[in-house]
Parts: C-alpha cells; sequence; structure tokens
C-alpha cells in the first residue's frame, strides 16, 4: 500500500488562504480515504481545528511550529499514524519556524517513509514567490505544488509567478501550478464563524448556500486530485530526486 504523505498547507503570509485550502484538502482525503490526521499550527486562530476536532474520521491535533519542540512533536505524530495521510495547517509566520527547525523533519523523511508534500498558496504579490524561493531551499526533499488562490483574480493576473524562474524551478521539481477555486465569501464566513467542517455545513446551511458549496467543493476536488493522483503514481512508480533550487 502507498505510503501516506504529510501534507504541508503554506504560504507564510496571512490572508493568503492557507486555512480554506487546508478545509478542502481535509475534506477531500477524507472523502477518498475516510480518515486524516489534522496537525493544526497556527495556535493563534486554530480556525482548522475548531471546525475539525471531534469529526468522524479525523483526528485533530495542535503543535506550535515556532519552537524545536512542535517540530519533534510533529514528526512523532506522523510516526504514530502513518496510515493516515496528514495534513498540516502552517502558520502565517512559519517560515522563520522551518528555516531554525524544519531541519528536524527534513530528517526523520527517510525514516517516516513518506514523501513530504507542500502546497503553497500564493496571492499576486511578490512577497509569496520571495518566501516560496527560501521554503524551497529549506526543505529540499519536498515537492511542492503552488497554488493560485482564485479569489485574488483570474489566473492570467498571476503573471508574476507564471513568467517566474520560480515557476519553472517548482516544476523542475515535480511540482505542479494549480489554479485553487474561489469560494463565494458568505459561505466562507459561514465555515469560520460556525467553525463548521465542510460536511456539517453541507448538511446545515441554507440551500443557497449548499449549492455554493457543493460547486466549490467539486471545483476543489478536481484540482486537489491531481496532486492525490500524482502521489500515488509517484510511489508506485518510485520517488524521483527533487531538482536543485536555481
Amino acid at each position: 500500500m502507498p505510503s501516506k504523505p504529510i501534507f504541508m498547507i503554506c504560504g507564510d503570509k496571512g490572508g493568503v488562504g492557507k486555512s480554506v485550502v487546508s478545509l478542502a484538502l481535509l475534506d477531500r482525503c477524507l472523502s477518498r480515504a475516510g480518515s486524516a490526521l489534522l496537525v493544526e499550527t497556527d495556535t493563534t486562530n486554530p480556525d482548522v481545528w475548531r471546525g475539525y476536532a471531534g469529526e468522524e474520521g479525523v483526528l485533530a491535533e495542535s503543535v506550535d511550529l515556532d519552537r524545536a519542540d512542535g517540530w519533534i512533536a510533529l514528526v512523532n505524530l506522523c510516526d504514530r499514524h502513518r496510515d493516515r495521510a496528514a495534513i498540516v495547517n502552517t502558520a502565517a509566520r512559519n517560515n522563520a519556524g522551518v528555516g531554525a527547525h524544519g531541519g528536524t523533519l527534513h530528517g526523520a523523511l527517510e525514516e517516516l517513509g513518506r514523501p513530504l508534500v507542500a502546497l503553497w498558496v500564493i496571492n499576486r504579490q511578490r512577497d509569496s514567490l520571495e518566501l516560496l524561493k527560501r521554503f524551497l531551499s529549506a526543505m529540499p526533499a519536498a515537492t511542492v505544488h503552488v497554488l493560485r488562490n482564485l479569489y485574488w483574480g483570474d489566473e492570467a493576473k498571476f503573471e508574476l509567478y507564471d513568467g517566474s524562474e520560480l515557476r519553472r524551478a517548482v516544476e523542475a521539481r515535480g511540482g505542479r501550478s494549480l489554479n485553487f477555486p474561489e469560494l463565494a465569501d458568505r459561505v466562507a464566513d459561514d465555515l469560520f464563524s460556525g467553525r463548521l467542517s465542510i460536511a456539517r455545513a453541507l448538511r446545515d446551511l441554507p440551500l443557497g448556500n449548499r449549492a455554493e458549496l457543493r460547486r466549490w467543493q467539486k471545483a476543489c476536488a478536481r484540482a486537489l486530485d491531481a496532486i492525490l493522483d500524482a502521489e500515488v503514481s509517484d510511489e508506485r512508480a518510485g520517488r524521483p530526486e527533487p531538482a536543485a533550487v536555481v
């Protein structure tokens, strides 16, 4: 059976959409496998943990990746629960923790036998890309996929990333550049203010809100399945060594 990946939802900046991507990935992993490990690292505003703690099939834990102890705890969780894909929702300031302590996870990957996959969420600003370059250097074993969050505009408006050397470096390492669909503000607000999982929201919200959520859920599935299916294919074929960062 293929090993279960460790997914890190990254972007470092606040407000780019990491939490909503984590919700979508959790929902998709539950749909495909029936279980997942959620590791919430945003200790200030743990929105994803609030929505999924106690949800059937989800083991929800919280760690602080600003501290060395948090990275040790993360490795131990991934070791104890190898039967579940791990979804790590990172905090806005995570790049400092990755630079200082990320070697703990990087050094454990071979023994864990689990691939590290980062979903890097971007808006249209330059600092998203500068922080991504630092992450690529700090976590050389990670396969990094870039998600253009279409909340910030359609794909054509992401020309800063699309024409960059950084995109070529990401794709040379086996990563993909994908579009992440926009969710209507009122439904996103329902999820976070109500501390709802997607499954509960699809039961409890008004009909129009549920219809928008189902549309978005299907669009997310198309984008995320490109990543999840690639992980299965890479595991069966033998994972290639990541290319160097330029």
